[in-house]
């Protein structure tokens, strides 16, 4: 049996890791669908229904869906993966409607007391804009009947602008998870290179690596993203290179006492032996042996991004609005915990502690998966 097979066998033993490791990969995929799976599909999930807004989960209400006058370009698949597609109409909620020859007759919903009278030709609300009749009166009923009144839920609320919480917290998993790629890329690369040379090489290599990570250590790490993030600039892509370069400093950490444990072991003398480089006896030799610390880090190192994002979203410098992040919903929505519906911030707050443990499980059990002395 192959030593991946053999790890993966024992990883499948670890209950904790499969269901850390089921919890990641379903993230992965609702990120990637994002926009077909949630509710919103409009980019960033940002269409606004004032009316509704600061709702409890599971708010139902009629629309009446009145199309825009402006014609908006077809999108293809591949736009509306990325980044959503624009709807062509405005949403109106309604306690009533009826449709009285040529027009439709709403009471407009402001609140759970007002309502307000309005009409609209039917042309209008099936075109945008006054026109010529389309076909008959009785067609256009049909049509505004058939598609253009209908009940919308809010599985999780409306956040205080009217917008769907279950869609933007859908979206927002593409930050999270992509915060998360980016800094343990960047963390990974400086940190696994400054470790591997300060370990296996030593005196004033190491001395000079060391005081280097001792000086970055000293800065709190807060303050350097913030330091960071305001040099770079407030936005989506600063935020992920300022937390995957604070947090290096640890994986170098591990790396170089790793390595410093085992640059005397009879391979690495054998290795030498043989006339190999160094370069090659670090990568091909010392650091598949190290493999299962570097994930453990790696896990941590992703996990620790999506609460130091989800801080920095929070404070106001990291993700900017109206993209979704789970740490500005809590932003935007925390005051409603003293409130009547505070499951508007706990939503992207358990989503965030979820998502982190399932991290952390992944991270233990790939480090007993990966340990070549533990037993099969």
């Amino acid at each position: 049996m192959s030593a991946p097979e053999t790890s993966f066998k024992r990883l499948l033993r670890n209950k904790g890791a499969v269901a850390g490791l089921l919890i990641v990969c379903l993230s992965v995929l609702i990120s990637i669908l994002a926009y077909f799976i949630a509710p919103d599909h409009t980019p960033n999930a940002n269409r606004m229904v004032l009316e509704v807004e600061g709702q409890r989960p599971g708010f139902r209400v009629t629309m009446l869906a009145v199309r825009k006058d402006q014609e908006l370009p077809r999108t293809g698949f591949f736009s509306r993966l990325i980044a959503g597609e624009p709807s062509a109409y405005t949403w109106i909620p309604i306690a009533s409607h009826q449709i009285k020859d040529s027009t439709i007759v709403i009471q407009h919903y402001v609140d759970e007391a007002t309502t307000v009278k309005e009409v609209y030709p039917l042309d209008v609300v099936v075109y945008g804009r006054p026109t010529a009749a389309h076909g008959s009166w009785q067609t256009l009923q049909q049509q505004v009947t058939r598609e253009q009144v209908f009940t919308q839920t809010y599985w999780l609320g409306t956040d205080k602008f009217g917008r769907d919480i279950l869609s933007r917290l859908i979206i927002g998993t593409r930050v999270s998870l992509g915060v998360g790629v980016i800094a343990v890329i960047i963390s990974l690369t400086i940190g696994v290179f400054l470790g591997a040379i300060a370990g296996f090489y030593g005196g004033r290599t190491d001395d000079l690596v060391m005081w280097l990570v001792n000086v970055v250590w000293a800065m709190p790490t807060l303050l350097v993203v913030f330091a960071l993030t305001l040099a770079l600039g407030k936005g989506f892509w600063q935020v992920f290179i300022a937390v995957g370069l604070t947090m290096w400093v640890g994986v170098a950490r591990i790396i170089r006492g790793q390595i410093f444990s085992l640059r005397q072991l009879e391979f690495v003398e054998a290795a030498r032996a043989l006339g190999y480089r160094n370069g090659r006896i670090i990568v091909k030799h010392i650091l598949p042996n190290i493999l299962g610390p570097v994930m453990v880090v790696a896990a941590g190192n992703f996990a620790t991004a999506i609460v130091v994002e989800a801080g920095l979203s929070f404070l106001g410098v990291g993700v900017q609005p109206p993209q979704p992040s789970w740490g500005l919903m809590i932003k935007e929505n925390y005051n409603f915990i003293i409130t009547h519906n505070p499951a508007l911030a706990l939503a992207p707050g358990i989503a965030i502690m979820i998502l982190v443990l399932a991290f952390n499980l992944l991270g233990n059990g790939l480090r007993d998966a990966l340990d070549v002395r533990s037993k099969i």
